[in-house]
Parts: C-alpha cells; structure tokens; sequence
C-alpha cells in the first residue's frame, strides 16, 4: 500500500492513525492526580489516622470500608451514565473529568485535617470517626467522577491490540511517576515540617494543586481524537439500550470479564496490603526513623516505573501471561524474604523492596491491558459498546483493594495489641504480637493473593490469536452496517 493510501484511509477514518506522542502523554496525565492521591492514601492515611489522629487502629481501617458500601452502588452506577451522556463538545467522559477535577482536590485535602470537637481526647474520637467516613465517602465518590471515565476512554483511543498495552505503559509511567513524585515531596516536606499534622497538610495541599492540573492537561489533550471517535461511533446504529440491571446482568455473564476482575482485584490487594504495612514495617519492625519511610517505597515504586518499559516491550513477544508469571513470582519471592527479614539487614531490605517493585510494574499493567479485549467481546456479542459500565467494576475493585486491606491490616493491629499514638507524643513500643502481625500483612497475606491472581491469569481465555478474529468480526460488522 503507497503512502497516499494510507493518508487518504486515516481521512476517513482518523482512528486507523496511531496516536501520536502528545495525544499519549496528555492521556498518561490523566492518571497522575488519581495515582498521587491513592499512593499518599494508602501509604500514609492508615498511620496519619492511628499516630496522628489518635484514632485507634481498629476504626481507622474500618473507615474506607465503609465508604464501600455506597461504592458499590456508586461505581457502576457513574459508568452508567458516562456511557449515557452526550455532550458535542466534550463527549461521553470529558464533562465528568472537566467539572470533576476541583470537587476531587478539595475533598482529598479535607481528608488530612484534624478538627477538635472536644477538648478530650477520649471524647473526640467519635466526632473525627465520622468526619472522616462523611469525607472519605465524598472524596471516592469524586474520585469516581474524574477516574472512572477516565480509565474507560482506553478503548476509544485506540483498537489496536499491542498499542493499548503502549498506552497502558504511558498511563502508568505518569501513574507510578506520580508515586515517586508524592513520595519524594512527602520526603522533603517531612524533613523540613517537623510538626506531622501540618506536613501532612502541606503534603496534602501540594498534592491536591498537582493533582487537578493533570486532569485538565488530560482533558484538552486528548479532546479530538475523542471526538473522532464519538463520531464515529454515532454514526453506526446501536441496538436499543438495556436497563442499568439487564446491563449488569451481561457484564457477569461475560466469563472473561471475571477472570480480569478477580485477577485484578487478588493483584491489587497484595499492591494496597504491603503498601499500607510497609511504614510500620520499616518503623516498628527494622527500627528505624518515619524519615526512613519515602526512600523504601521509593525503590519499590522506581523499579516498578523503569520496568513498565521492559514488561511492555516483552508482552509483545511472549504475550500478557507470562509477563504477568514471571512479575508476580519475582514479587512472592521478595514477600517471603520481607517476612523473614530482621533490623540492621538494610541493603537487603532495599534489595527485596526492589524485587517487589519488579512484580508491582505487572499488577499496574496486565490486568488494565486485558480490559479493553473484554470489551470488545461484549460489542460482538451485545452490539452495544458499554465502557463505562465495565470500567466501573474494574474503579470500584481499585478502591475496593485500597479500603479492604487498609481494613484488615487496621483490625489485625488492633487485634494483636498494636498501640496508636498522638501527634507530639513519643511513639509507644509495639508488643511481639503486633510486631509479629506486622510481619504476616507484609509476607504471607499478599503471596497469598498472587497465587490467586496467577491461577486465574493462567485459565484466562482471551489470547492475541482470540482478539484478532474478534477485532475482524466487528470490523465486518461495521462494513455490513455501512453499506
């Protein structure tokens, strides 16, 4: 085919063009404000309620919890209407994320305030109990508005099956970047504020300004090659739609559909258990400072940015599956040595920490890459494209994993005897058996997630063979339509 062909197919249809550099990175920023504010939650929040705070660990972990049962509902029900809405100037996804972005800063930073309903400390653990679940479940549901249409607008992008795992590597690169990016702020901050309750703030504060700016970056970046595809998809007739629960009703019986949420789901509670138990690790358990906290997750989140690059690279030849083995054993490995790891072993701390890391590139990249496949699954067999419900389970599992490990590491310490602390006050001397749960969260429990994980990926049924006569029959479909 000559050049002049080529250019004259992407003037009829601009999608067959590959996305172009800027198109990309203005869609990894998308995720930069919903990364940074997940990685300070679930590094920090647990520890900032229980040491700051002084809420006791018990309540702390059962705080997001809770805000997961309007999630539930929340989630699926926002995906719903990112699919219904219409806009011609922004889309389907692009209002959300527009009036969206400055609701979701604010609420986040609300969440890192310490108000004082009463002089006692004792009495102001049930008013801040509370204050903390009301903002906590409208700065999720915020989190919804800009992250789910977001994470849905993959497939619109793209329907080309390797570069949906490039975009997938931008997206992440900016997320995990993102990470690094709090995590060394939160370094920096933490040694210059040596008051806890203000650094968090300031933290919080810049956080929440880097946060909203990456969203609209996202949202003017990728504005037309979203509208070519809302074109494109108004132009061919889509069966009437189905009620919100009949929509349900299909995306569970889409069998590979289930396996990508539950190894979705196993992945990433073994990423928010050992993110949440690591600051207590390194504390408590290796006995050093809370400064000593960022450079550890540093290396974890580091390795796992500069090997998004390889797995992507390697996925094109040996496929998502074994990308995703040989990750999550690299990570089981490193889990079993964290647990058996005693204080002074610092380089081999950091040596485990990067291993893990290896593993956590795979978690971030694999299950998201396999969605957009699933999707195209349902349009060949529904005739209806439903991103957004989809992508709805997949965000409400992402805040299912942050809140439910958060919950159960918080109901383990509490139960082992661990000891909160206020801001001020020097910190308590943990029992052997806090210590020794300590250790469980950050060993056992994750393994026991990936192996979960690994077993599902490997009864996966959707291969690159499977895609492509997917890809074919709906383009025939399309032709069908056309003439």
């Amino acid at each position: 085919m000559n050049d002049s062909a080529v250019d004259g197919d992407a003037q009829r249809n601009p999608l067959s063009k590959k996305l172009d550099f800027k198109t990309k990175l203005a869609y990894g920023a998308g995720d930069l404000g919903p990364a940074i504010t997940a990685n300070i939650s679930v590094f920090y929040l647990l520890i900032f309620f229980t040491n700051v705070a002084g809420i006791p660990a018990g309540l702390a972990g059962s705080i997001l919890l809770i805000g997961k049962i309007w999630d539930g509902v929340n989630d699926p029900l926002v995906g719903f209407l990112t699919d219904k809405t219409k806009s011609r100037r922004w889309g389907r996804r692009l209002p959300w994320m527009f009036y969206g972005a400055i609701p979701f800063g604010i609420f986040f930073f609300l969440q890192w305030i310490v108000p004082q309903f009463s002089a006692n400390q004792s009495d102001n653990i049930g008013p801040l109990f509370w204050y903390y679940v009301a903002i906590g479940i409208v700065s999720q549901s915020f989190y919804t508005v800009v992250n789910l249409p977001y994470t849905a607008m993959t497939p619109e992008l793209t329907q080309d099956y390797d570069e949906r795992t490039s975009l997938n590597s931008y997206r992440f690169t900016f997320s995990i970047g993102g990470s690094i990016l709090s995590l060394i702020l939160a370094l920096i901050i933490f040694w210059q504020i040596p008051d806890r309750q203000q650094a968090y703030l300031v933290l919080a504060g810049v956080c929440t300004v880097i946060s909203i700016l990456g969203l609209y970056w996202c949202v003017f970046g990728v504005r037309d090659r979203i509208l070519a595809f809302e074109a494109k998809r108004i132009q061919v007739e889509e069966p009437a739609s189905l009620p919100f629960f009949e929509q349900l009703k299909i995306v569970f019986s889409n069998r590979p559909f289930l396996f990508v949420i539950g190894i979705y789901l196993f992945s990433w509670l073994g990423v928010q258990i050992t993110a949440s138990i690591i600051p207590y690790f390194v504390v408590d358990c290796m006995r050093l400072k809370f400064e000593d906290v960022p450079p550890v997750l540093i290396a974890v989140q580091g390795t796992a940015l500069l090997m998004l690059f390889v797995w992507e690279a390697l996925s094109k030849k040996v496929g998502k599956k074994v990308v995703y083995f040989l990750g999550m054993s690299l990570w089981i490995i490193a889990a079993a040595g964290l647990f058996f790891l005693q204080p002074g072993q610092i380089v081999l701390m950091y040596f485990m920490a990067v291993m893990a890391g290896i593993g956590v590139s795979t978690a971030y990249l694999i299950p998201w890459s396999m969605i957009p496949d699933v999707i195209e699954l349902d349009e060949l067999q529904t005739g209806q494209r439903r991103e957004g419900i989809f992508y709805g389970f997949m965000v409400l599992l992402q805040k299912f994993g942050l809140a439910f490990g958060l919950f159960l590491v918080g109901n383990a310490l509490q139960l082992s005897g661990f000891k909160e602390s206020v801001a001020g006050s020097p910190p308590p001397i943990q029992p052997e058996l806090a210590l020794f749960a300590i250790r469980i969260a950050v060993g056992p429990i994750p393994t026991v997630c990936l192996i979960c994980g690994l077993v599902l990926t490997y009864f996966y049924p959707i291969t690159r063979e499977m895609h492509a006569e997917i890809m074919l029959k709906l383009k025939e479909r399309q032709e069908k339509r056309g003439s």
